[in-house]
């Protein structure tokens, strides 16, 4: 249904649900200290019309909510599971939208393989987007083998997060908007990322909808744009002192109190002596979005090449100085192979979601 209003929803944010940092485990820091209330509260009053949390493999953050308000009708759970690429050290993000409790459950056994994950997310016609596409990208794969393993299994993509900076969501944005010369279906959408209450709703998808169920069928029907703002350095430096900054307050009996007075004193301690280091966050700041800038223009210049040669416009050079690794390229193929293996043995996969071009975009 395509409704006149259109409604407005941060469709990638954490809470204290998203487990504990990967960093210095000992510490048993969280990824992220917002409260579910209060996740809610701040979309709300940044004019949010829907709300959803997307913890890492996890539901807890939307239960816990649910448990509080089981009539909103305003909430729906969402979840942002983690999975693998099948024989490489590579990360997956999949944004899992308007689930049930036993989805989240059996999908978690899945995680190992984001084929697998992918297609069962399909088969129980779940909407699930890609999230922030090169953000876990080096060089364990070729570029091209990259894209072509993974994109057949979307027909939805977060073009905008709130996190990377404005040439990565470019370059995803241009590569979905070339993907719509051969797909059926492509849907575009943003979310903030937020690991902090300071970033919730400052990145969103809109669509029309009067409510929960229609917004959800436009999304799934790609009438959809992506709005607000993209990340940077200082962002990413505040996410980081924001969450460093709950935890020293969790330290001293601030908000939720999980931690035993042993491991808070070792916290306590920790924190103390590493004070003089604690300009440390704003240096992996900024030497992090150096490499993510470095990154995305070796990106753009290979997916740009490899689009002209694909149109016959460029005529591919004898020889490459500089490509990838032979070992790193054999492994592409190798799972760019086991992906096309998978997809014709299980046959084409259908979609409810239509070719429309985003307005925003």
């Amino acid at each position: 249904m395509i409704s006149h209003r259109t409604m407005r929803a941060d469709l990638h944010v954490h809470s204290y649900h998203s487990g504990y940092a990967s960093h210095m485990r000992f510490l048993r820091a969280r990824d992220c200290y917002s409260e579910p209330e209060a996740v809610y509260r701040v979309a709300k009053a940044r004019g949010m019309d829907l709300v959803t949390i997307t913890d890492h493999d996890s539901i807890g953050g939307c239960l816990e909510f649910l448990d509080r308000h089981p009539d909103a009708d305003d909430f729906f759970i969402s979840e942002e599971i983690e999975c693998l690429v099948p024989g490489l050290p590579l990360k997956v993000h999949i944004g899992a939208y308007d689930i049930s409790e036993r989805i989240h459950r059996e999908v978690q056994p899945l995680r190992r393989s984001v084929y697998e994950t992918a297609e069962y997310l399909r088969t129980q016609d779940v909407f699930f987007t890609l999230n922030h596409l090169f953000f876990f990208l080096h060089r364990q794969m070729p570029l091209g083998d990259y894209l072509r393993a993974l994109l057949p299994l979307f027909s939805a993509f977060e073009v905008r997060n709130g996190t990377m900076i404005e040439a990565h969501n470019r370059l995803i944005e241009d590569i979905i908007t070339e993907r719509r010369r051969t797909a059926a279906t492509v849907v575009a959408v943003g979310g903030s990322d937020a690991h902090t209450l300071a970033g919730i709703a400052t990145t969103y998808t809109e669509a029309p909808g009067r409510n929960r169920a229609e917004f959800l069928e436009n999304l799934r029907a790609g009438r959809t744009s992506v709005g607000g703002r993209h990340g940077g350095t200082l962002r990413v430096m505040r996410e980081i002192y924001g969450v460093v900054g709950r935890y020293w307050a969790s330290l001293v009996g601030v908000g939720r109190q999980e931690l035993t007075w042993r491991r808070r004193a070792l916290g306590l301690a920790f924190s103390t002596i590493s004070m003089p280091a604690e300009f440390i966050p704003a240096l992996v700041a900024v030497i992090d979005k150096n490499g993510e800038r470095r990154r995305i223009d070796r990106f753009r210049e290979e997916w740009a090449t490899a689009t002209s040669l694909a149109r016959g416009e460029l005529v591919e050079p004898r020889s490459a100085s500089c490509g990838p690794s032979p070992r790193p390229r054999l492994i592409g193929r190798l799972i760019l192979r086991q992906a096309q293996d998978e997809r014709e043995s299980k046959g084409p996969g259908s979609s409810a979601v239509h070719d429309t071009e985003p307005a925003g975009l």
